[in-house]
C-alpha cells in the first residue's frame, strides 16, 4: 500500500513514524527529568517552610524567652510558648488553615524529646542517624509511606547550638521545676551541645510532586505535537510548491514521449513553458530541467530528421514503383504485340511515301 502512495504521503508517513520513535524514547528520560524538577522545586519549598520555622524559633528565642526566663523559677505553671520548638509548630498549624498547605505537616523528629508527639519514628531515627554519620549532608528528600499514603519530604539536621537550652535539656535536677512539673523527668534530658538530636522534616502529598510533573508533561507533549503538525503542514507545503509541481510537467512530457503523442509547440504547451521556467532554477531541480529541455529538443530534431527520411524513402519507393510498372507493362505480350504492330505500321507507311 505504502509502494503505491504519493510522495507527499510517503514523507508524511516516514516523518510520523520519526515523530512517534522520538517521542517514545524521549517521554520516558522527559519524564524522569520532569519528575526530578518537581522533586526539587517541592524540596526548595520544604527548605523555605522550614527555614520560616526557624526564624520563629529564633525569634522566639531571643525574645519571649528571654521575657519569661526570670519567672520559670517562682511561676506555678509552666508557659509552653517560651519554648521555641512549641511557637514554631503553632505557626506552623496556623499556615495550614490556609488551603495551599493543608495537606502539609512538619516535625521536629528527635530521638530525645520532651514531648513525645516529636518523638522520631523508625524512618525519622535513619535520617537522623544518617546525618550523625554524614557531617557534610545539608539536606535529604524522597519518599516515604506513612499510614498507607505516600508522601515526599524533605529534612534538615537540627543541631543544639544555643547553650542556654541545656537550662531545660541538661538534667532534671537543673531544669525549672514548674517545666519539670509539666514534662516529667523522664524525656527530654540529656541533650549536648552541638549534637544533632533531631531532624526537621516537612511532608508533602505525593501529588504534589506528580501533578506538577504531569502538567508540565503533558504541556511539552501538547507543544511538541503543535510544532509537529505545523512542521508536517509546512513540509507537504514547500514540497508540493518546490518539488512535486515542478516534477509534474516533466513526467506528463515524459509520458507523452513514451507514448508519441508529444507534439513540440514551445508556445502553446503549458508543459513546455512550466519546464522552460524550471530550467532556469538554480538548484537541482533547474539541472534537471536544462536535462530535459535538451532531450525535447534532442526528441524534436531527431523527429523531424526522421519525417524527412520517411519523405525521401517515400519518394524513392514511389519511383521504384513506377519503374517496376512500367517494366511489367514493356514485359506483357500485349505489349509487345502492339510493339511489333507499330513497327509494321511505321514500316506501311515508309514505303508508301517513298
Amino acid at each position: 500500500m505504502i509502494g503505491h502512495s504519493k510522495l507527499a504521503t510517503k514523507f508524511t508517513l516516514l516523518l510520523s513514524l520519526v515523530f512517534i520513535s522520538t517521542i517514545l524514547m524521549s517521554s520516558v528520560a522527559l519524564s524522569k527529568a520532569l519528575e526530578q524538577r518537581a522533586e526539587d522545586e517541592i524540596n526548595y519549598r520544604g527548605q523555605l517552610l522550614i527555614q520560616m520555622i526557624n526564624s520563629v524559633r529564633n525569634y522566639t528565642d531571643s525574645h519571649v524567652t528571654t521575657l519569661l526566663a526570670p519567672n520559670l523559677e517562682t511561676q506555678q505553671n509552666f508557659v509552653p510558648e517560651s519554648i521555641p520548638s512549641f511557637a514554631a509548630r503553632e505557626v506552623f498549624e496556623n499556615l495550614r488553615k490556609n488551603k495551599e498547605y493543608t495537606d502539609y505537616f512538619y516535625k521536629d523528629a528527635a530521638l530525645n524529646p520532651t514531648n513525645v508527639r516529636d518523638k522520631a519514628d523508625e524512618f525519622e531515627t535513619q535520617l537522623i542517624e544518617r546525618f550523625r554519620k554524614e557531617p557534610g549532608l545539608k539536606t535529604l528528600s524522597g519518599f516515604r509511606n506513612m499510614h498507607g499514603d505516600e508522601l515526599f519530604y524533605s529534612a534538615l539536621p537540627f543541631t543544639l547550638k544555643d547553650s542556654s537550652c541545656l537550662r531545660c535539656h541538661g538534667t532534671p535536677e537543673t531544669a525549672p521545676k514548674s517545666y519539670v512539673k509539666t514534662y516529667g523527668t523522664e524525656n527530654g534530658f540529656g541533650w549536648k551541645l552541638n549534637e544533632i538530636i533531631a531532624t526537621q522534616v516537612v511532608y508533602f502529598p505525593v501529588s504534589k510532586v506528580f501533578d506538577r510533573a504531569s502538567q508540565a508533561f503533558f504541556l511539552f507533549i501538547a507543544i511538541f505535537i503543535g510544532i509537529f503538525t505545523l512542521v508536517i503542514l509546512t513540509f507537504n507545503y514547500l514540497l508540493k510548491r518546490n518539488v512535486l509541481q515542478p516534477l509534474k510537467p516533466m513526467a506528463q512530457l515524459a509520458q507523452k514521449i513514451s507514448t508519441d503523442t508529444f507534439v513540440y509547440d514551445r508556445n502553446e504547451k503549458f508543459e513546455l513553458r512550466s519546464l522552460v521556467a524550471i530550467a532556469k532554477r538554480n538548484d537541482e531541480l533547474g539541472q534537471l530541467g536544462q536535462i530535459f529541455v535538451k532531450m525535447v529538443h534532442q526528441v524534436y530534431t531527431r523527429e523531424q530528421r526522421l519525417k524527412k527520411q520517411m519523405q525521401e524513402l517515400s519518394i524513392q519507393i514511389d519511383e521504384t514503383k513506377k519503374a517496376r510498372q512500367v517494366a511489367e507493362i514493356v514485359d506483357a505480350e500485349y505489349f509487345q504485340n502492339l510493339s511489333v504492330q507499330a513497327k509494321e505500321i511505321r514500316k506501311k507507311w515508309a514505303e508508301s511515301d517513298s
